[in-house]
């Protein structure tokens, strides 16, 4: 397919994390991309140059409506919604709210407007506390807190919606994802970031105090958590890779995870961001936060044979060092402005 029988992407929240990633990602392999985002925790200065962004909220379909007519869109990319484990507890109808209801309406406007693929930013925490050491697509899925519901109840959702449309969809489920693009065009930038590789370099730039650790009984080799951590980068590949596979074969859907397949636990992570800083961080230790599972780890492997997704930053103190590298820029954006 040339450049120019693509048709436009829709990235929801593109101006965020994950989803200014997926811009770049999509620019470099020739798609038209349009943003729509409502910049509660997204950035302009996060979309590039020539990238329309239309401000405002995903559940408005007349909105919807007018870009998809405008810009010519075919696909959608959607990473709108809020994120932070502890807020679902504290506040589970924002999470119902922001992650489900919205995705329903967005899915619905998808239905209404003739937009044929829609590749939806899941998330491992709906495997919730899983019983192997390395989570498949088959592991069930249980989910222990609010975030997890809501995702789950938009995987179902899209299910649900390509049996009765000519819809079809990629899910991915994301593990813990870091870092930021290579050459420092974009990055995490949310203030009061909860993402452990984020906190940590925050620490040894002078921007907080110490770094928590919650918990040091786990049944790890080091008694800290292991995660899996994946290049925001290598993911943001994946979502291209995924949105080719649909426009292949318009009957097919796709369920995948995405993440190394490696864990680093909290502590190695700490270390690693040592090594990377040249500092010491302050560790404080903390007790456990609940929900929290001893170990999640990824089996990459549906995404690999699947797609022929080959990971390009799969290194920790790369991830590190990206991450870094525009956390001092965004201190310069920030003096900037």
């Amino acid at each position: 397919m040339t450049s120019s029988e693509k048709p436009c992407v829709l990235v929801t929240g593109g101006a965020g994390y994950i989803g200014s990633h997926a811009v770049l990602a999509l620019q470099h392999a020739g798609w038209p991309v349009v943003v729509i985002d409502n910049l509660v925790t997204g950035f302009r200065f996060a979309v590039p140059d020539g990238v329309p962004l239309y401000e405002g909220d995903i559940a408005d379909g007349d909105l919807l409506a007018r870009i998809f007519a405008e810009q010519g869109v075919g696909a959608i990319m959607h990473f709108a919604g809020s994120v932070v484990v502890p807020e679902s507890v504290a506040d589970p109808l924002k999470y119902y709210h922001n992650n489900t209801a919205n995705s329903r309406a967005l899915i619905e406007a998808a239905v209404k407007g003739g937009v044929g693929h829609f590749i939806f930013s899941s998330t491992a925490a709906t495997y919730g506390f899983p019983d192997v050491a390395a989570v498949s697509e088959d592991t069930p899925q249980r989910p222990i807190n609010p975030y997890g519901w809501s995702k789950l109840m938009t995987e179902q959702m899209l299910a649900d919606v390509a049996a009765a449309h000519p819809l079809n969809y990629g899910v991915l489920r994301y593990f813990n994802v870091a870092g930021a693009d290579p050459l420092a065009r974009t990055g995490q930038s949310t203030a009061g970031a909860t993402h452990l590789i984020k906190v940590a370099i925050e620490a040894a730039l002078g921007l907080r105090e110490s770094v928590s650790v919650f918990g040091t009984d786990f049944a790890t080799p080091d008694g800290t958590g292991v995660r899996d951590y994946i290049h925001v980068s290598d993911l943001a590949a994946a979502h291209v890779l995924t949105l080719e596979a649909l426009m292949a074969d318009l009957a097919r859907s796709l369920t995948m995870n995405c993440g190394y397949g490696r864990g680093f636990s909290v502590t190695e992570v700490l270390d690693a961001v040592d090594r990377v800083t040249n500092r010491k961080l302050d560790r404080r230790i903390e007790g456990r936060r609940a929900g929290d599972p001893d170990s999640l780890i990824s089996d990459p492997a549906r995404l690999k044979a699947t797609l022929g997704w080959q990971p390009q930053h799969a290194d920790l103190d790369t991830i590190i060092a990206h991450a870094l590298a525009w956390e001092r820029k965004l201190a310069d954006l920030r003096q900037a402005t």
